[in-house]
């Protein structure tokens, strides 16, 4: 864990890790100095690194030094800095463009390689490219460890962890597994009182305040709270947890808040927008629980919000983008509940609303993803329109090749992997009806490679190991030789799912078809 700099020359006391940063990125700066240094190592990983550790409880990281009140006013690096940088471990250089124009954070990665051209230094990106942000010493010599904490690089979760690996000398996956494991533990407290706790504060603040100014601040927090429950939260829930309940439970408390707006026809267009996300969320949950007519009536609510948000800013890009959203899932309704003609009409029309959009706001990767979603529903619905030879391989592969960017771009974005697999399934199916099975084969055995690192990665994820059940029935179907064993995999797997989550109708019907195909054999 920084070894080198735990001891600086005649006995002084040493850092692990020197962090240079410029004067204009020190918000960063501290942030990242007080998740060093409360960071815990796992007991695995300190045991490894410090043969005499024998407390139950993991290691910490060490002393980070953080010095750069005085630098503005000096000549030259302070004694004090310099003394730092002679006892740490590691140069971590925060990186933006504010600190390829500090001459100071150009001086302390000068000073740290002279001293110690063996120790690590690790650039952090906060902002810019590489280019635009790498101070210029950085570059010089050897190429440093890189970590890119901004939210479209890395993110700031698995960018921190390679910072830590960095400065400890581990292994990244060592450190992922365990910052996985915390995650899962964090999600399964949330969705106890801590989100009651969380979003009542928010609504109560809230509510105590008088001035409209303060109000218009508050009313940002709390719906800053809304959106993670609608996004972030709902994600790990979906991934981790899997229960239908626990989410209904999360969207309904998410809901609270708008239900104690005394006006909604005073609330902003985005809110309005946001309640209207909430409410489709609750419809997916409800079809996926068999309540058709609800989830039915709440999607229709969502629809009927965005199609009013979008005639009052019929050139707005958020407004387009949500309307075909709320579309799209009103096709998927009429999809399940038999209508498939009028399905594909609507996929039609959010496919439409989303080619209005310039092509240059698709830098989201969120409405890339549902512009795949949207043409991968119609590569589905098409073929169950009108029979076999009715094939749309154009929209398979239009969904593909957009999932394959996306994952390119984000590949550490589980969901966007998922969204491959997902394409390339149906992908295999259009080839499996145009009558090329060796087409097919190939493309759902990529799926299934995926889906299995997926699954491996995230084991206790229902999310994706009820893909990878899909999949397997779908294998089976194509592979005579080992049909029994792939359709007997996907059983085993639904048994567990719907054992996790008795409310799953949905599940229980795949369920019910995988022991169909078993009893056919």
């Amino acid at each position: 864990m920084g070894q080198q700099g735990q001891q600086g020359q005649q006995g002084q006391r040493g850092f692990s890790a020197f962090v240079s940063y410029s004067h204009a990125d020190k918000v960063a700066a501290q942030k990242l100095h007080r998740r060093l240094e409360g960071y815990r190592l796992p007991k695995h990983v300190a045991e490894q690194l410090a043969a005499d550790t024998s407390s139950d409880d993991p290691v910490k990281l060490g002393q980070i030094f953080r010095d750069r009140e005085d630098l503005p006013a000096a000549q030259d690096l302070s004694e004090s800095v310099k003394a730092a940088l002679q006892v740490s471990g590691a140069l971590i250089v925060l990186c933006s463009p504010a600190a390829k124009a500090s001459k100071w954070v150009a001086r302390e990665i000068e000073t740290f390689r002279r001293l110690h051209p063996d120790r690590p230094i690790l650039a952090a990106l906060l902002e810019g490219e590489p280019e635009e942000a790498f101070p210029e010493p950085l570059l010089q010599g050897c190429e440093p460890l890189a970590a890119d904490l901004r939210k479209e690089g890395d993110g700031p979760r698995l960018g921190f962890l390679k910072i830590v690996a960095g400065i400890a000398g581990v292994p990244l996956d060592a450190l992922v597994q365990r910052d996985a494991q915390r995650r899962m533990r964090r999600v399964m407290a949330i969705t106890g009182g801590a989100i009651t706790a969380m979003l009542a504060m928010a609504i109560m603040t809230f509510v105590a305040i008088q001035s409209r100014n303060e109000a218009q601040r508050q009313r940002a927090e709390a719906e800053g709270l809304v959106e993670y429950m609608l996004t972030d939260l709902r994600d790990e829930l979906k991934t981790s947890v899997g229960k239908l309940a626990v989410m209904e439970r999360v969207n309904r408390r998410a809901l609270t808040y708008y239900e104690k707006q005394k006006n909604l026809s005073q609330l902003p267009a985005e809110s309005l927008d946001r309640r209207a996300r909430i409410i489709g969320a609750m419809g997916i949950d409800s079809d996926d629980q068999g309540n058709s007519d609800l989830a039915l009536q709440r999607v229709e609510e969502w629809h009927r919000t965005t199609k009013a948000l979008l005639e009052r800013e019929p050139n707005n890009s958020r407004r387009l983008f949500s309307h075909a959203e709320s579309v799209n899932r009103i096709a998927l309704l009429n999809y399940t509940n038999g209508d498939k003609k009028k399905a594909v009409a609507s996929f039609l029309r959010a496919d439409q609303l989303l080619s209005q959009i310039p092509q240059n706001e698709f830098a989201n990767p969120e409405w890339s993803k549902l512009s795949a979603l949207v043409s991968g529903n119609l590569c589905a619905s098409k073929m169950h329109v009108e029979g076999d030879k009715a094939v749309d391989m154009q929209s398979c592969r239009k969904a593909v090749a957009a999932s394959r960017r996306l994952v390119q771009h984000l590949p550490a974005n589980s969901h966007y992997q998922y969204d491959l697999v997902f394409h390339l399934t149906w992908l295999g199916e259009a080839y499996a009806r145009s009558g090329d099975t060796r087409a097919a084969r190939k493309h759902w055995n990529e799926a299934s490679t995926r889906i299995e690192k997926l699954v491996r990665e995230n084991p206790t994820s229902p999310h994706f190991r009820s893909q990878q059940m899909e999949i397997y029935a779908y294998l089976a179907g194509a592979n005579s030789l080992e049909k029994e064993k792939l359709i007997n995999r996907a059983i085993k797997i639904a048994d567990e799912l719907t054992a996790i989550d008795t409310n799953n109708h949905s599940l229980a019907e795949k369920r019910r078809k995988y022991i169909k195909m078993k009893g056919d054999l």
